[in-house]
Parts: structure tokens; C-alpha cells; sequence
């Protein structure tokens, strides 16, 4: 009877065992999921593991000005442009005679994903331009091409000028408007260009959202260049192989985490 009782009593008391083992796997889920849910976060102006083995690049590495040069004088420019806490900035307060001016990449690229986060302080007017060939025409158009259009839409009067918001933020310069429901950060905070090229088709991205695609080399994209300020740029936009250019319009606005992965 007593052996009976002792059976009855573990039999009871299984359930409970049960429960509480588990309640403590529940826990102990719960926990890894916290863990595995914290995001990872690498500094400004690296690449992570995954970024290098995806074949990503940076352009600045935060410390130098290695990479980049005035497409004029071959150079970076000793004043007018900034490096200072990881960040690359315009700088007209530094800019002394014969100093500033556009910068483009030493090197040229054909197909690509560029991305770059930029700040534009307020009126201020700058550019991210592609298809930048600095060699053609004994280099008259080096300061020509695609143009991603940094903007500070409030307050700088370029916004309204062009043709229907042509001029505004991440559209395609004099050619093509974004699309109205782009999300633009303000004045004084961070935001991320992205520009994808493959071949003849190019996107524009704002913050992660779509603002501008098309197609250029065909007859569509010669009609909308002969109606825009680039009407006299023999085949404006059809270079193969182009430098990347970073804009001196005269106002202040800074750029980091510059990358930049070539595509097949």
C-alpha cells in the first residue's frame, strides 16, 4: 500500500516537473532571441564582413582623401573641401584662392551600386554625378553628367526652378522629378543616396525608398536631354566608363560612409 501511495505521489507530481522545465526553456528562449535580435552595428566609414565579401568597396575610408582629386588640376584640393571626425565635407569657410572646387574619383566605373549618407546644411545646394568623363574635349565637360541632386528643398531656390520639381532632392538634375512620396530627413541630419547602374538602366534611391528610374541611350532619353540644360553636351549621359563627382556648389554639406560595389 505505502509503494502504492509513493507511486501515486511521483505520478502527481510529473506535470508539475514538466511545467516547470518548460517555463525555463521558455526563458531561456526568450533570452536567445534578445540576443539574436540585437542589431550589429560597425563604425562610419567601414565595411563589414559581409559588405567585403559581397564585393564592396569604400571610396573614403574617414581619414584620407585617398581616392579622390580635382578633375582639373589631378589633386585634392588644398582648401575648400574638409576632413575632420570621419566625415568629407565642402567647406567654403576654409577655401582660399585657387583652393575647392568639384572632386571626382581617380578611378572610373561602368556598372554599380554607390551609396553615400549625406548632411546638407540649410540653402544648401550640392551633388552626387555620374557618367563624369574628365578627358573628352580637352576636359570642357569634367564638370558633366548624371546628376543625383542634393538639395535643401525649403529653402533653396533651385527647388523651383526647372521643370515639375525637376531640381529637388535625389531626382535626376534638369531631367527627371523623384517621386513625390520620398522620405527626406531635413537640414541637419543624416540621409542616404543610393545609385544603381546596370548598363543603360539607372535608379535613384532616397533614405531606402525609389525616387528615380530610367533608361538612357535610346531615343526617349535624347528627346528629354534635348529639352534640358544639357542640350549641347554631345551625347550627354552615354558614357560607358565614368568617374564618380562630388559637388562644390559653394554651400556647406558633408558626406560618409562612401561605398561602392561593381556589378557584372
Amino acid at each position: 500500500m505505502k509503494k502504492l501511495f509513493m507511486n501515486f505521489a511521483v505520478l502527481m507530481l510529473l506535470p508539475v516537473m514538466a511545467g516547470q522545465v518548460s517555463g525555463q526553456q521558455q526563458n531561456m528562449n526568450k533570452d536567445i532571441k534578445i540576443k539574436q535580435a540585437k542589431p550589429v552595428t560597425i563604425p562610419d566609414n567601414t565595411l563589414s564582413v559581409k559588405e567585403k565579401n559581397q564585393g564592396w568597396n569604400l571610396l573614403f575610408d574617414g581619414k584620407s582623401s585617398n581616392g579622390w582629386m580635382n578633375p582639373k588640376t589631378k589633386k585634392f584640393p588644398e582648401s575648400g573641401w574638409e576632413i575632420k571626425d570621419g566625415v568629407l565635407s565642402v567647406s567654403p569657410a576654409t577655401k582660399t584662392k585657387g583652393g575647392g572646387g568639384d572632386i571626382v574619383t581617380v578611378k572610373t566605373y561602368r556598372n554599380f551600386d554607390l551609396v553615400a549618407d549625406f548632411k546638407y546644411t540649410p540653402g544648401a545646394n550640392s551633388g552626387i554625378k555620374y557618367f563624369v568623363d574628365i578627358e573628352s574635349s580637352n576636359g570642357s565637360l569634367a564638370g558633366i553628367g548624371c546628376e543625383y541632386q542634393v538639395l535643401d528643398d525649403k529653402l533653396h531656390p533651385d527647388a523651383k526652378l526647372g521643370k515639375d520639381g525637376d531640381r529637388t532632392l535625389s531626382g535626376l538634375y534638369d531631367l527627371i522629378p523623384p517621386k513625390k512620396d520620398k522620405i527626406d530627413n531635413g537640414a541637419n541630419n543624416w540621409n542616404r543616396a543610393e545609385i544603381i547602374v546596370r548598363g543603360n538602366k539607372i535608379q535613384h534611391w532616397l533614405n531606402g525608398k525609389l525616387t528615380v528610374e530610367y533608361e538612357r541611350g535610346n531615343d526617349a532619353w535624347r528627346a528629354l536631354v534635348a529639352t534640358s540644360k544639357f542640350k549641347d553636351s554631345p551625347h550627354f549621359g552615354e558614357v560607358q566608363d565614368g568617374r564618380i563627382l562630388l559637388q562644390d556648389h559653394g554651400n556647406q554639406v558633408f558626406y560618409k560612409n562612401i561605398k561602392i560595389k561593381e556589378l557584372k
